[in-house]
């Protein structure tokens, strides 16, 4: 079955020369990025029919991402051109301490509107992945997000859900990101979140903490990513850990996108009437394949560089 993911679509101007700030660095790294796109192009890479919807500004860059996701297979008719905004960048620069040096220069991502959404035809759809903090912004897209929320449940499509939360975009408001990210946990079928992102969104302090109120709070089968010690699994109130994928990181930039693009290209070959239906041993085999997507990710420079090496032949 199709798949559709919402979010931004934008260029990552990546500093290269390390430990400068900004203002300081003169070298910049183009690449094609943005969480939603990142999971769109890695179940494509996998072999999934999955379209994106975002829009781009009418420029050379929104040209170049809509053109990247086509050369991986992705569906791009929900891919729009905005003649009135530019296409959105973020500007990155990483520390010496680790901290990032971050200017988020937004644009056409947030225009995308309610009736954009609706213009979309749903029918095929039968997953739908919200995978951006982005949306969670004042703008279109904030809007257009809840819309499509809305048609999702009304239609009774699989949900999934990735906060994707940036500290850097929500410095002086991190609970309006909490509670909106809240409306959407309570929701969808599937979601993934990172330990930190865990402990952030159940104000709590530790994992063991952390995963109980999710397991209280929430109905759907959850993730949580914990690097190389493995994968938790929330299912049925229950949890269980799958074990990482050893590997020798060369970059870490979109594994966790992988993974979530792993787990939905594998639920789109199931009947849709079975997602419920799921045993621990299948979900444990969803998970540990996913867990693979994301290691051979951390092997190669960027994200789309390495979906280019991305298959379902890992899954043997």
């Amino acid at each position: 079955m199709k798949i559709l993911c919402i979010g931004e679509a934008l260029i990552d101007m990546i500093c290269t020369n390390k430990g400068m700030t900004l203002a300081e660095g003169s070298d910049f790294l183009k690449k094609t990025g943005g969480a939603p796109t990142n999971v769109a192009a890695a179940i494509a890479a996998l072999g999934g029919e999955v379209e994106l919807a975002a829009k781009v500004g009418k420029d050379p860059f929104g040209k170049q991402l809509i053109q990247t996701m086509e050369s991986f297979g992705v569906g791009t008719h929900a891919m729009l051109e905005d003649p009135h905004h530019f296409t959105t960048f973020a500007f990155v620069s990483l520390m010496h301490d680790g901290e990032r040096d971050f200017v988020f220069n937004r644009g056409a991502d947030g225009q995308l509107s309610i009736d954009d959404v609706d213009a979309i035809n749903l029918n095929n759809v039968g997953i739908i992945h919200f995978g951006s903090a982005t949306g969670f912004l004042p703008g279109p897209l904030q809007a257009a997000y809840l819309h499509l929320l809305q048609k999702a449940l009304h239609h009774k499509i699989y949900i999934s859900f990735d906060p994707n939360y940036r500290h850097l975009l929500f410095p002086n408001n991190t609970d309006s990101f909490v509670s909106q990210s809240w409306h959407f946990l309570r929701n969808c079928n599937f979601f993934k979140v990172s330990d930190e992102e865990a402990m952030l969104l159940t104000k709590t302090t530790t994992l063991e903490a952390a995963t109980a109120f999710l397991l209280k709070e929430t109905t759907g089968v959850f993730a949580i990513t914990l690097g190389k010690d493995g994968t938790l699994l929330g299912l049925n109130g229950k949890q269980y850990i799958i074990e990482s994928i050893p590997v020798k990181p060369v970059d870490t930039t979109g594994a966790g996108d992988a993974f979530v693009g792993a787990v939905l290209y594998q639920l789109s070959h199931l009947n849709g009437t079975t997602f419920q239906q799921l045993s621990l041993d299948e979900w444990n085999k969803i998970i540990l394949n996913a867990n693979k997507a994301g290691a051979r990710t951390c092997e190669y420079m960027g994200a789309m560089e390495a979906f280019k090496y991305l298959n379902n032949q890992i899954f043997q």
